[in-house]
């Protein structure tokens, strides 16, 4: 089978037209615009194969496919008005209305152009078969000429408005578009009809290329920024075209059919390949999105985050104020500094300062989480000996060990002194012993001092605080240190509170160098806390201010 130079020509161009016109519909397949183009493209295709053979066959057998010509010409100036109006729009733009009357008449115009209406015979000249106009040329050419004026003045408007990114796009379709039709209509119409000259009309493929290219482009400028995806095209298409030009070269009926399925086993491949590597592309580029959005949700976030903790901490100061008002009157009407009380208005007193403590903690506990969540945190940091400070703490909650039932037993023993502040790591212990209490039934609570040395690191003061209370399970150990976490049992056995003493505890810790941990060996069997903190490093210091900066 020898290969045909003008057929070879019109296959190639009209796969490279086909080819593009996949690759815009791959893009997106729920986008009318590129199905428009695709369907543009599609008709292109079939246009360009009929005007091959319109120009290849007998001159009396030639009317047919020169009337072919004309029937697929139309859907393409149809299809191509319709794409530039919609364009970038991904939905339908038109009313369905206009968009049903515009497709009846373009399929009453296909109709004409097979009919004997529009070309109604064909008169040979020097061997040519030179085509004669029917009753119903105007309206075919109103219909096509319509068309893509329409489409060409669209164009022009919209690359008018256009601005930035768009502009460039539509600059680049505007070139395209008007280089094709502009040769188009004057070497595939008005030389046919005017002058009967058809020497140009091989030549019709070709000079759609610009169009193809503008458009395709105009679609394609966001994706044709993509290194992987332009790799991809270009080697898919370099292959197809390898395996096109091997069909043409074929030598026998047998030898074609067999590189023609080979070519079309590549083509499925390619469809596939560039396929799965445009999907790929696409939800990078979505979880680029995503990860974009998320990170300003998080920065959103982040500023609620600090206008709650700023409020909480106006909140906080606002109610400390009348609270330790209350308290100090209660104090010392229990004092009786204003006359006799009797038994039963101290029981009801009593009651009240204890209600009045706990809000206090609680106030106390919430501007400390706001002052740790707002990111600075004041230290006032000097020599503490941790014995007497626990000892201090025990003499604090007598009163409560008293109410309870319970003893609480302070192993003193001579320890070397540890730097730190001791309001805030009063706070600490007192909150660890508060809790003891709290959920101890009955029993009694032990307070022991060591020294450790972990991972022959520096030398740490250990304290564990341990109760003979309800004791934990392992899920709840792993959480009473979070934020507003409490365990399962413990609110069932005590109801008030937020959950944020231990948080704030571990947090104090963490900032004076130390750890602090609980273990429980399960229900009903106890608990014990531990804080372990450095040995004092600095000799013969008073006092040092540390303000302490977070990344929570």
């Amino acid at each position: 089978m020898s290969l045909n130079i003008s057929f070879a020509s019109t296959l190639i161009v009209s796969f490279t037209i086909f080819f593009i016109g996949i690759i815009v519909y791959l893009r997106d397949r729920k986008n009318f615009s590129n199905i428009f183009f695709f369907l543009m493209a599609l008709s292109t295709v079939f246009w360009s194969i009929a005007n091959y053979f319109s120009l290849n066959v007998k001159p009396e057998n030639d009317l047919f496919w020169i009337r072919l010509v004309l029937f697929f010409a139309a859907p393409h100036a149809v299809l191509f008005f319709l794409f530039v109006f919609n364009f970038p729009k991904k939905e339908i733009k038109f009313n369905k209305k206009i968009l049903f009357f515009v497709l009846i008449i373009l399929f009453l115009v296909m109709i004409a152009t097979v009919s004997p209406f529009v070309f109604s015979k064909i008169e040979i000249k020097n061997n040519q078969a030179i085509p004669i106009a029917g009753s119903l040329m105007p309206f075919f050419a109103v219909t096509v000429f319509g068309s893509l004026t329409a489409g060409l003045i669209t164009v022009f408007k919209k690359y008018i408005r256009a601005e930035a990114e768009e502009k460039i796009q539509w600059r680049f379709m505007l070139i395209g578009v008007s280089l094709s039709y502009f040769l188009l209509i004057l070497t595939n119409f008005l030389f046919v009809i005017l002058f009967q000259k058809t020497i140009f009309v091989a030549y019709g493929p070709i000079f759609m290329l610009p169009a193809i290219f503008g458009m395709s482009y105009a679609i394609l400028r966001h994706h044709l920024l993509n290194i992987k995806i332009i790799a991809t095209e270009i080697l898919t298409f370099s292959i197809l075209s390898v395996a096109l030009i091997d069909v043409l070269t074929s030598r026998s009926i047998l030898n074609f059919i067999f590189r023609f399925s080979a070519f079309i086993l590549y083509l499925f491949f390619s469809i596939f390949l560039i396929r799965s590597v445009v999907r790929e592309v696409q939800q990078r580029e979505k979880l680029e999105e995503l990860t974009k959005e998320l990170a300003q949700k998080n920065e959103e976030l982040k500023k609620l985050d600090e206008a709650k903790s700023q409020f909480v901490s106006i909140t906080s100061h606002q109610l400390r104020t009348p609270l330790s008002a209350i308290k100090g009157y209660i104090s010392m009407m229990l004092e009786e500094l204003f006359g006799p009380v009797n038994k039963k208005n101290r029981s009801i007193l009593e009651k009240i300062y204890a209600s009045n403590e706990r809000l206090i903690t609680l106030v106390r506990n919430l501007l400390n989480v706001s002052r740790i969540e707002s990111g600075r945190i004041r230290y006032i940091k000097t020599n503490i000996d941790l014995v007497d400070l626990l000892k201090s703490v025990g003499d604090d909650v007598h009163s409560e060990l008293e109410k309870s039932g319970l003893s609480l037993k302070i192993n003193a023993k001579k320890m070397p002194k540890i730097f730190g502040d001791p309001s805030y790591l009063r706070q600490v212990f007192l909150n660890l012993i508060d809790n003891a209490i709290k959920y101890t039934p009955k029993g009694k609570i032990t307070v022991d001092f060591d020294i450790i040395n972990e991972d022959r690191a520096e030398e740490m003061i250990l304290v564990s605080v341990q109760d003979t209370g309800l004791g934990m399970s392992q899920e709840e150990l792993n959480s009473i240190f979070k934020k507003f976490s409490r365990g399962v049992s413990i609110e069932k056995y005590y109801t008030e509170g937020l959950g944020l003493g231990l948080f704030v505890a571990k947090e104090i810790v963490r900032d004076h160098g130390g750890k602090i941990w609980a273990d429980s060996e399960g229900k009903g069997k106890g608990s014990v806390f531990y804080v372990a903190l450095p040995l004092m490093k600095e000799k013969n210091i008073k006092q040092k201010v540390e303000e302490k900066n977070y990344a929570i």
